[in-house]
């Protein structure tokens, strides 16, 4: 055979592999598939070669243009490499590269992807827990890089998906991660770290606490971060649920002009209706509110809950279920209830001012100020909203003279819509 006729022939296999989607021939494929059927898997060094092989194989599909081919081998090792050989460390990488050609690829966010993603994420957990011998560092530091490789899939579903912000079960994927690891002591510490942590942030004793507070500060941080995008996976049950496993606000929180942050309960609501607000979902947050009140905010009345926020002499600060229900009943009104909008979030301003990340509280106000009563932001601001909106896919003021009391129109707002 000549060489003319041997190149040819070397091209003609090279498409037919193409059309099939693979070249069941390739040493590297083979080799692959064996050592995923190896009960050897678990070892170290073989689960390693695995990984190594994988890689190359992804790239060799990449690179003959057998996509799919690239994305299927990268997702059923991932898979493999969890479930046969419990090596998180090692499925973390090759979880890497998934997410990586998915999007190089520009493969289309389908359900079926998303059930893989569910499957991969439940099989990454279950791994992880079941490795007894992890120390507590290398547990978080593998909860850290699951966080990363879900924002990436978000990010992907958002891009090459149908639905605005990603598609709401990575967002669900993402809000029991993040819930998840603000449990994980391996990732927040202990309660005692995290209570001589805030001890020593209230004292300022030295200039190291500032560090030492970001660690303190994770767990409401992701958990600010897991009812956003249970908002955006419009599972309003499920944040009640995390709503009702969180203690009442001590005496110190409710107390008129604290320093201290506002409750979790209350903080977490808070930040779960403003998030669905500002993607316009009044369905899902007039639901959440009737079911806080009924379910949630036990100890008070409706009565009761009106009567202290008007009083300026009781001592308590104002109530976050009292500011979200008139927020809602606001924004189911038209354009004209502007000023009382403008109202309602400055008077209330000192205690979202005290909630975890302000500025980005302060981008949801804006937005939502925006999207149902026309308020145009300043420029740097419309950025700022823009983007931080497009990454999801996360002093009390007097009353003015003259006219009717902000307050009083505002409760009359939240009565006329039976709340």
């Amino acid at each position: 055979m000549s060489a003319a006729a041997a190149r040819r022939r070397k091209q003609q296999q090279k498409h037919a592999a193409a059309k099939s989607g693979g070249d069941s021939n390739d040493p590297v494929q083979l080799r692959l598939d064996a050592l995923l059927q190896d009960p050897t898997l678990s070892e170290e060094a073989v689960a390693y070669e695995a990984l190594q092989l994988a890689q190359s194989a992804v790239r060799r599909n990449v690179k003959l243009g057998q996509f799919a081919g690239a994305t299927d081998v990268a997702y059923s090792a991932s898979l493999a490499l969890l479930v046969k050989s419990g090596r998180v460390s090692v499925s973390s990488q090759l979880l890497t590269v998934l997410v990586q050609v998915l999007s190089e690829t520009h493969t289309e966010c389908t359900d079926e992807w998303l059930g893989r993603f569910a499957e991969l994420d439940a099989a990454y957990r279950t791994a992880l827990d079941k490795d007894e011998s992890m120390s507590s560092d290398e547990r978080g530091r593998l909860q850290r890089l699951h966080l990363q490789f879900l924002k990436k899939g978000l990010q992907w579903s958002n891009d090459l998906g149908k639905i605005r912000f990603g598609a709401m079960g990575m967002h669900a994927l993402l809000g029991d991660h993040c819930w998840n690891m603000s449990c994980d002591e391996a990732v927040v510490g202990t309660e005692a770290e995290r209570k001589e942590a805030a001890a020593k942030i209230t004292s300022q004793d030295s200039e190291e606490d500032d560090d030492e507070f970001e660690e303190e500060d994770f767990e409401i941080g992701l958990r600010n971060e897991a009812v956003s995008h249970y908002a955006l996976a419009e599972q309003v049950t499920t944040i009640l649920d995390k709503l009702k496993s969180l203690p009442e606000p001590t005496a110190e929180e409710q107390t008129m002009g604290h320093v201290c942050l506002p409750s979790q309960r209350d903080a977490l609501l808070t930040r779960s209706i403003l998030v669905l607000l500002a993607i316009e979902n009044l369905r899902d947050a007039r639901k959440l509110v009737s079911a806080y009140l009924e379910e949630v905010e036990t100890s008070r009345t409706p009565a009761e809950l009106k009567k202290s926020y008007l009083d300026k002499t009781d001592g308590k600060a104002p109530s976050h279920i009292m500011f979200v229900c008139m927020l809602v009943r606001i924004c189911e009104k038209d354009t004209k209830t502007a000023p009382l909008f403008n109202w309602l979030v400055r008077n209330f301003g000192a205690e979202l001012g005290t909630m975890h990340d302000p500025e980005v509280v302060k981008t949801y106000t804006t937005k939502i100020g925006r999207v149902y009563f026309d308020i145009q932001p300043p420029p740097n601001m419309m950025d700022m909203m823009e983007n931080m909106m497009g990454m999801m896919g996360g002093g009390m003021g007097g009353a003015p003279g003259g006219g009717m009391n902000p307050m009083m129109a505002a409760m009359q707002a939240m009565q006329g819509g039976g709340m």
